[in-house]
């Protein structure tokens, strides 16, 4: 998308030009027209937000049940290339993990992307104790969360958490039940990592 706006003229503005014309001697640039770049970021911001914002699917037990957003089903280039724009403009821009991935160029495509949540998702959908929480805020991907941990806690807090993230090219992260600040995430190398160390992972202490 681009926006051009050249900002508001006021009377006394196009007057000075007129006499500016008129006299070639003294011709300097104008100034730029205050707020231009803001009214340009604020629109990018709010075609962003329009383009995360989940439509539906609040009591989804997996992920492919979650992705009402544009984001989701836009063609892969146009949603990577209005991302890319926004980070610009926002670094922190809510995004889900997939992509960032794909912004990075660490993963090539959003099917693929997608075909990691629903693998980790047929792994946990079948184990006792996980549930899937399909967003905090929109732009997530939602989590999943193992229920029985918080059996281990003196007060409330969170159970041990498995979330997607681009921070590594295993994928998967671990947080582990807490009561307190969120402890450092165990990292994950894939899907076959998950599937032998699962046990172990629903075992862990409480940090």
């Amino acid at each position: 998308m681009t926006v051009v706006d050249t900002g508001p003229f006021s009377d006394a503005v196009l007057a000075s030009e007129q006499r500016r014309s008129s006299n070639p001697s003294s011709m300097s640039p104008l100034p730029a027209p205050a707020g231009g770049t803001l009214r340009v970021e604020a629109m990018i911001g709010l075609e962003w937000s329009q383009a995360i914002e989940q439509w539906g699917g609040e009591d989804a037990t997996a992920p492919a049940q979650a992705r009402r957003s544009w984001m989701h089903r836009a063609p892969e280039q146009q949603v990577v290339a209005l991302y890319r724009t926004i980070r610009a403009a926002d670094p922190e821009a809510p995004a889900p993990w997939w992509l960032r991935a794909l912004a990075a160029g660490t993963l090539e495509t959003r099917a693929e992307g997608f075909a990691v949540e629903d693998r980790v998702a047929k792994l946990l959908s079948a184990r006792p104790g996980w549930v899937y929480v399909p967003w905090n805020t929109d732009g997530d991907s939602g989590y999943w969360e193992y229920v029985p941990s918080e059996r281990k806690l003196s007060e409330p807090g969170v159970p041990t958490t498995l979330m997607l993230t681009d921070r590594h090219p295993g994928w998967i992260d671990v947080y582990r039940v807490h009561a307190g600040p969120a402890p450092d995430p165990v990292a994950v190398h894939g899907l076959a990592d998950l599937r032998a160390n699962l046990a172990h992972l629903e075992s862990l202490p409480p940090a």
